[in-house]
């Protein structure tokens, strides 16, 4: 059986022109005659891809990872025909159907019942095919009440809904699908994840699925691309894939300074840093599971009597919430500070958290009722990595250990006879 899609040196290569400067007339005519002597400058290329080889099957589920600017958007883009290689060739066997962007497709002046026809027509289907599909696109998509509205109309949200509905109904052998469900709800993703599943299992169709929540990949995709500077790493097992782009490909923060500082919009505090650090107060972005971990800001209190404290909220790379700290919790009733400035620090435990990649945002506030004076999000990461020579809430146990957090527990053995 031949691919389903057949990739063989793809390559993709962009024009960058500079940004132009604002030019009045009286520059234009001053320098119209001088302008027309001077060698045009080149414009500046850029290969969002290069030397692409790569073969999906038929009825094969493919996720594809990796950081802003790899080259995800660029592949599906070629492959759904909206652009056109610059180098090689993507041999495309199957009717195509594509969900890249908000609202590509759709006519905004149009009903969402005539953008169904609209992008059914497209995909090449007769109008008794469309008829046959459409309640269930209606009914899927949720926006059945504004089926005969303008879709200008619609929020980003609503146009998603329809746009899914069509791509995942109209029965296309190839259906290609971009971050964009990122804009709908948590049920809704769910509800999509649940469509595909169900698409390619029963009807045998071909997914490649952008994304860059991690979870959504690891429950859906069973291969996974894994793109780097437009060139393609690997494709493998996703556990693997996403193992391997956690570990090489995403970047790690310790320290985030402001020279000015940031000011509360009340000026009465200024933050000037947060970092990372060990117990010997060494700021690095790589620890071990058994680590203590610690978290400090350094801001400055412009006035007396400032009643306020301190917070950190701590995301896993797939942007879940793990856990929040405030210091209200610890026993601090002396909120009110005078002027001057000031160190705050909290610490992780170690065996808390498993391997991984983590994302740190810091917060100073009132807290009754809450009033945020400063919230700097996700300006700190950081890798957690085990040595199995050290005691580890895994012990020696190395194979997949699922979990948000990975707490060493005690354990209690009572022999009873």
């Amino acid at each position: 059986m031949k691919p389903a899609i057949e990739i063989r040196n793809l390559g993709k290569e962009y024009k960058l022109a500079p940004s132009q400067p604002y030019v009045a007339l009286r520059d234009i005519l001053s320098n119209g005659a001088k302008n027309l002597f001077k060698a045009r400058k080149e414009k500046e290329k850029f290969w969002a891809l290069q030397d692409i080889n790569l073969d999906i099957q038929p009825g094969e589920r493919v996720g594809i990872i990796g950081r802003n600017g790899a080259g995800k958007s660029t592949l599906l883009k070629i492959i759904s025909r909206i652009t056109p290689p610059t180098t090689g060739s993507a041999i495309i066997r199957g009717r195509v159907g594509s969900l890249l962007e908000v609202g590509t497709g759709f006519h905004p002046e149009l009903t969402g019942r005539e953008n169904i026809y609209l992008n059914g027509s497209i995909l090449g289907l007769k109008k008794a095919e469309i008829n046959k599909q459409l309640d269930a696109i209606i009914d899927f998509s949720g926006v059945e009440k504004f089926i005969d509205t303008p879709l200008k109309h619609y929020s980003s949200g609503m146009q998603l809904r329809l746009a899914f509905s069509v791509a995942a109904h109209l029965e296309p052998e190839i259906l290609l699908i971009d971050e964009v469900l990122a804009v709908g709800d948590a049920e809704f993703q769910k509800k999509c994840i649940g469509k595909m599943e169900e698409v390619s299992k029963s009807h045998g169709r071909t997914i490649m699925f952008v994304s860059h929540n991690l979870d959504s990949l690891r429950k859906f995709c069973s291969t996974t691309i894994l793109l780097n500077g437009g060139r393609l790493i690997e494709k493998g097992n996703t556990e693997k894939m996403i193992s391997l782009y956690v570990s090489k490909h995403l970047e790690t923060n310790a320290e985030m300074y402001w020279e000015q500082g940031i000011e509360s919009y009340n000026k009465e505090v200024v933050l000037y840093k947060t970092w990372l650090h060990d117990e010997n107060g060494v700021i690095r972005s790589i620890y071990d599971t058994t680590e203590k971990l610690g978290i400090s800001m350094d801001y400055q209190v412009m006035k007396d009597n400032v009643p306020f404290t301190h917070g950190i909220n701590v995301y896993n790379q797939e942007q879940v919430n793990i856990f929040n700290s405030h210091d209200v919790t610890t026993g601090n009733t002396d909120r009110q500070k005078k002027k001057g400035r000031y160190t705050a620090t909290v610490w992780i435990p170690g065996n808390l958290l498993p391997e991984g990649i983590f994302n740190i945002s810091v917060a100073i506030f009132l807290p009754n009722p809450l009033d945020v004076l400063i919230h700097e999000q996700n300006k700190l990461s950081f890798e957690m990595h085990t040595d199995y020579s050290k005691l580890s809430a895994r012990g020696t146990y190395s194979d997949d250990f699922p979990g948000v957090i990975r707490p060493l527990l005690n354990w209690e053995l009572i022999k009873n006879d």
